[in-house]
């Protein structure tokens, strides 16, 4: 499949918000520059919206762009390819089949990496699996709701959790994630592909959600229907500046923080649901 490649130069302190808008849009794969991003997209959703987008948030940030055409060929090949493995300090690591063994570890994650959003490499994935080391997992319900390669699923599987569902919008994440909980011998992990309405409803002891601030205000109160009374959801894809506005939402059904982790401009969140 044939992909644009857009380079998108902008000034270091701009880069993490940008990304943040850039996320919202159809872009598959991104890479940070010395002078700001790269980022990948299928030809076919190349056309003029995009770009029309791209103006608009040209004329609110700092920035130029350009795009080019690459040549077609296997993408996913060359992304394995530059799949470099994550370490998480002693507690969590995540590479792929072809790398060697990483020791020292509580617990090793060998995940087929795709171009699907949630390798580890993002600080907002890192930091929820930092998160992840201080929760109570053993026997747990868990949902992981924008689950990307299903690694925060199989982690969470890994601490204990009895039983994950996993669900996201991308056909790719989906079978991704089914694959890699192959992988990881996790048969406790059930995904389903598409919004948070394609999985059963059921509660949970605790939601792992690492999305972006618009999902994550649109589905505050279902989220907060599934949790069980006293549950923790895990909060991640939120810049500094929208704290403020999440906390409200989370806060109007009935979920205060207990702890957060900040990583630049990006943000991650622990909030805890009412006792009954």
């Amino acid at each position: 499949m044939p992909y644009f490649q857009y380079q998108f130069n902008t000034a270091p302190e701009w880069q993490d918000i940008l990304l943040a808008f850039l996320g919202e849009l159809p872009f598959e794969v991104f890479e940070e520059t010395e002078d700001g991003l790269l980022a990948y997209v299928p030809a076919e959703l190349a056309g003029e919206q995009l770009d029309a987008d791209i103006n608009d948030l040209q004329s609110r940030f700092e920035l130029s762009w350009s795009k080019e055409l690459l040549p077609d060929q296997n993408w996913n090949e060359v992304w394995e390819s530059n799949f470099q493995p994550v370490i998480v300090d002693d507690f969590c690591a995540v590479r792929a089949e072809f790398h060697q063994p990483i020791e020292g570890v509580q617990h090793e994650l060998v995940i087929q990496p795709r171009m699907a959003f949630g390798t580890g490499h993002h600080a907002t994935t890192e930091m929820m699996m930092r998160q992840m080391r201080h929760l109570h997992f053993a026997g747990a319900k868990v949902f992981d709701y924008g689950c990307g390669t299903g690694i925060l699923a199989i982690l969470a599987a890994r601490l204990g959790a009895a039983l994950t569902d996993a669900v996201d919008i991308e056909d790719e994440s989906y079978a991704n994630t089914l694959h890699n909980a192959a992988l990881n011998g996790t048969p406790q992990i059930r995904a389903y592909c598409g919004t948070l309405e394609a999985v059963p409803h059921d509660t949970y002891d605790i939601i792992l959600a690492n999305i972006n601030r618009n999902v994550l205000l649109e589905t505050m109160r279902p989220m907060a229907e599934r949790l069980r009374a006293g549950g923790t959801l895990l909060l991640s894809g939120i810049l500094e500046q929208d704290v403020p506005v999440i906390t409200e939402s989370a806060a109007a059904q009935g979920l205060h923080p207990i702890s957060r982790m900040q990583q630049g401009d990006w943000v991650c969140m622990a909030l805890q649901g009412r006792e009954q």
